[in-house]
């Protein structure tokens, strides 16, 4: 099994609900930091990229039919290459909603984990998306509102840039079935797009908010 599908949009875009939906669809199982919190052995891989060790995707990846949000999306343009057949899915949502959802939680997460009360791999992995998110991505200005904006769109330039039109897809989840389902070239299903991912759940998934969450 190889990727089919590749998500390139940050995390907090609605990459949960695009999870599900995308499994609902067939392009199951998708990756998500998700998968990563609830299986241990693939923090791994994650501390080789951060330690600038190679790393082969399609060992990452090995089972999965997409992937979408960190830390998978940290790697887009490598995914896009080992896997040129997949169709890219960039997720967005509009600035200030991003920005709002991303500051009370990953960002939070970003700026606590040293002192957060979490599992081993919980803490190895914030470690690492530490490094990919906070610092590569945000250039460690993530609780500064302008330039974290600044580099959700840069993402999507880039993106738009790198991969050709007929490959790409740049998706709000808030659209539904329609445009997911045409691009995938598949049925719409007979039942409401997925909503997944509030606050509450985001906690739940890193061990719960920590004080000052």
């Amino acid at each position: 099994m190889a990727l089919s599908v590749i998500g390139s949009g940050f995390g907090r875009t609605g990459t949960l609900s695009l999870k599900q939906a995308l499994e609902t669809l067939g392009f199951g199982p998708c990756h998500h930091m998700e998968e990563v919190m609830t299986h241990p052995e693939q923090v791994a891989h994650w501390q080789a990229l951060v330690a600038g060790e190679p790393v082969d995707w399609h060992r990452v990846f090995a089972g999965y039919r997409a992937q979408v949000d960190w830390p998978g999306a940290h790697v887009w343009r490598e995914l896009a290459d080992a896997f040129p057949d997949a169709k890219v899915i960039h997720s967005v949502r509009p600035e200030g909603s991003w920005w709002r959802s991303f500051s009370s939680t990953i960002g939070k997460v970003l700026s606590l984990y040293p002192t957060m009360q979490v599992p081993p791999h919980v803490k190895a992995m914030t470690e690492a998306a530490a490094e990919l998110i906070g610092m590569r991505t945000f250039g460690g200005t993530w609780t500064d509102r302008d330039r974290a904006l600044a580099a959700y769109r840069r993402r999507t330039e880039e993106v738009r840039a790198a991969i050709p039109p007929r490959r790409l897809l740049v998706f709000d989840v808030a659209e539904g079935w329609g445009p997911l389902c045409a691009f995938l070239g598949v049925d719409v299903p007979d039942q409401p797009f997925p909503r997944r991912n509030n606050a509450e759940e985001f906690w739940s998934l890193v061990g719960g908010a920590p004080e000052g969450a």
